[in-house]
C-alpha cells in the first residue's frame, strides 16, 4: 500500500524539497500525482492546503485519501521532481492556525467552552464556541492570548500510537483513530492537531479578535492572526486617521466627536420634522374641500409622503393621489380617500403606469415607473 512521507509534520518550515513520482493520473481539473514524500499540507482540520509549484507544474489543490497525499497539478510529471512551496501562503496559515490553538484553548481554560467548529478563510478566521461569550469575555481572552504570544514559548509537537496510551489531557474534537498527534503551547494549550503551526509562539505576532455573533447554541467569533492581524489594524488606523480629520479631533477622541456630531444632527431632525409637519398641515389645509386632488413633490422621504396623503385626504373630501420622486429614479406614490375603496382604481393606475404596491382598502403606496407627464395625463390634470 502506497503511503507519502509527511515531511510537513516533522519541518513545517521546509520551502523546497525533492520527491519521487509515484502515479501520475489525468484528472479532471488536470493531473493527479502521488509522492513518495511531500512538503505539501492537504485540506484538512479548518486549515487550507499549501500551493506552490511541483516540478515546474502549478500545484492546485492538494487532498489526503487513505494515507495518500494527492497533489493536483496542471501538467504530467514523472521521475524526479522539486516541490516549492508558497511560503508567503504557508506561513499565514501557520500564523493563523497557531493564534487559533491560543485562543481556543484559553476559551476552553477560562469559560470552560468548546471549539465545535473552526474555518480558515482568505481574510480572516471564524471559531464556533459551543456556550455563549461576551465581546468582554472574548477580550480577556485576547489579552491573556497576546501575553503568551510575548512570552514566546517553544511551541512542542508529541505523537503516541493511539489514545489509549496517551497519559496527557488535551483538547480535540473527536476521537481519534490510530495515531495521535499532540501540539502544545506551553501554558495554553495542547490539542489534538495534524496542522502545521510555528515554532514559537512569538512567531504568531499579535491576535485580534473582530466580532462575536449568537451561533446556535453558542457564539461564532472572528478573529485574524500575524500579517492579518497588522494589516487589518493598519487599514483600521488609517480610516480613523482620516475620520479624526474629517472631525478635527484626535484620533482617540473620534468617537466623542461622532456622539456630538449626532447628537446635532438629531436635533436638526427634529426641528425639520417640526417644520415639515406644519407645512404639510399648510398644504392640506389649503386644499380643504378641493375634492380629488394630484399631488407631484419633489424629494420627500416615504414617511413625508404619506404623511401628506394622510394630511391631505382628511381634508379635500376626494381623493388624494400623492407622488415624489424624478422620471430617471422613478415616483413613490401614496393614494387614500376617505371612507372609499381604492382596491380596484389602484390595480389599474398600477397596470397604467408601470407599477407596484397596495395596502388598505382606502390607502394603498407603491412606486410607477412612468414619467411625470404620463402621471399628469392619466390623472387628467
Amino acid at each position: 500500500m502506497i503511503h507519502t512521507q509527511k515531511l510537513y509534520e516533522t519541518d513545517p518550515y521546509l520551502k523546497e524539497f525533492s520527491a519521487e513520482v509515484l502515479s501520475c493520473e489525468a484528472a479532471d481539473s488536470g493531473f493527479s500525482v502521488v509522492l513518495n514524500q511531500t512538503a505539501f499540507y492537504p485540506e484538512g482540520g479548518g486549515q487550507p492546503c499549501d500551493l506552490g509549484t511541483l516540478g515546474g507544474a502549478a500545484v492546485l489543490d492538494v487532498q489526503e485519501r487513505d494515507g495518500v497525499i494527492v497533489h493536483t497539478v496542471d501538467a504530467a510529471l514523472s521521475g524526479t521532481v522539486t516541490g516549492q512551496l508558497d511560503w508567503a501562503r504557508r506561513f499565514d496559515l501557520m500564523q493563523q492556525h497557531s493564534g487559533e490553538h491560543l485562543v481556543s484553548g484559553t476559551a476552553h481554560r477560562l469559560f470552560g467552552c468548546e471549539n465545535v467548529g473552526f474555518h480558515m478563510g482568505a481574510d480572516l478566521i471564524t471559531i464556533d464556541f459551543d456556550r455563549v461569550l461576551t465581546m468582554q469575555a472574548l477580550l480577556q481572552v485576547e489579552a491573556l492570548v497576546n501575553e503568551a504570544i510575548w512570552k514566546n514559548a517553544q511551541t512542542q509537537v508529541r505523537c503516541y500510537d493511539s489514545e489509549a496510551v496517551c497519559p496527557e489531557d488535551y483538547r480535540s474534537k473527536k476521537a481519534i483513530a490510530g495515531r495521535l498527534r499532540l501540539v502544545e503551547f506551553p501554558g495554553v494549550d495542547i490539542c489534538a492537531c495534524c496542522g502545521t503551526h510555528v515554532a514559537r509562539a512569538g512567531e504568531i505576532g499579535v491576535v485580534k479578535l473582530l466580532s462575536v455573533v449568537k451561533f446556535h447554541q453558542g457564539v461564532r467569533v472572528e478573529l485574524v492572526c500575524g500579517k492579518r492581524a497588522y494589516d487589518y489594524l493598519a487599514a483600521v488606523t488609517a480610516q480613523n486617521r482620516a475620520v479624526s480629520g474629517l472631525l478635527s479631533a484626535k484620533p482617540l477622541e473620534t468617537a466623542k466627536a461622532v456622539e456630538r456630531l449626532q447628537a446635532e444632527l438629531n436635533a436638526v431632525k427634529q426641528e425639520k420634522t417640526g417644520w415639515e409637519s406644519r407645512c404639510l398641515t399648510a398644504q392640506a389645509e389649503a386644499l380643504r374641500n378641493a375634492g380629488d386632488v394630484v399631488l407631484l413633490e419633489a424629494g420627500l422621504s416615504p414617511d413625508s409622503l404619506r404623511r401628506l396623503c394622510v394630511e391631505v385626504m382628511a381634508v379635500c373630501g376626494g381623493r388624494c393621489a400623492a407622488f415624489s420622486g424624478d422620471d430617471a429614479q422613478g415616483w413613490a406614490y401614496a393614494i387614500g380617500q376617505e371612507g372609499c375603496d381604492l382596491r380596484s382604481f389602484v390595480k389599474e393606475m398600477n397596470a397604467a403606469l408601470n407599477g407596484r404596491g397596495g395596502g388598505k382598502p382606502n390607502f394603498a403606496q407603491g412606486r410607477v415607473a412612468a414619467k411625470r407627464a404620463e402621471i399628469e395625463e392619466y390623472f387628467g390634470k
